[in-house]
């Protein structure tokens, strides 16, 4: 279905991007992109990608945040990975130069100018990070964080129909963090 190779030199690469970032939770934050690419991996079966469409979704979604978090750069994934996945993973990256309101906005639509490989990544990147908040967040980022992950399901609900599902349920399971 998918080539191990390809996602072990992208977790490798991911791995030395990261060095010791943590999740807010305190986890490695390979931990996140790992469970983000599971995502992409099931819904690649469940879809039935094929195999060159789901090694690249699935090395985008472990490489998802390596130009916005890190000091890796788009010729460093473009050297180690080419230009579809750099591309990928450019679009996937919000751009902080801009006004913080105007950033997902902006990203959306690199997205949406993606094949749906690309987008199914959003959509798994935000069923993973729409678990429980992180304590020091209060109810108004809460409910800007859920207004932002229904915003993103409707400019991408049509990429991938199981994650689109998986993405509505997560939505509606947040409620019980918002008071």
């Amino acid at each position: 279905m998918f080539s191990q190779e390809e996602y072990l030199k992208a977790l490798r690469f991911a791995a030395k991007a990261h060095k010791e970032q943590k999740t807010p939770y305190g986890l490695p934050y390979l931990t996140h992109v790992t469970s983000v690419a599971m995502e992409v991996i099931h819904a690649s079966i469940e879809s039935k990608l094929d195999d060159d469409k789901a090694n690249k979704a699935i090395s985008c979604a472990l490489l998802h945040d390596v130009l916005e978090d890190t000091d890796m750069t788009f010729d460093d994934i473009f050297n180690e990975f080419g230009l579809d996945i750099a591309e990928g993973v450019e679009a996937l990256s919000k751009y902080e130069s801009l006004p913080k309101k105007q950033q997902m906005q902006d990203s959306l639509n690199r997205i949406l100018e993606q094949p749906y490989e690309i987008q199914l990544v959003k959509l798994a990147d935000r069923i993973t990070n729409l678990q429980k908040p992180p304590k020091d967040w209060d109810n108004e980022k809460k409910k800007a964080y859920l207004k932002e992950a229904k915003f993103i399901l409707s400019c991408l609900k049509n990429s991938n129909l199981y994650l689109s599902a998986r993405l509505e349920k997560k939505i509606e399971d947040y409620n019980q963090y918002i008071d």
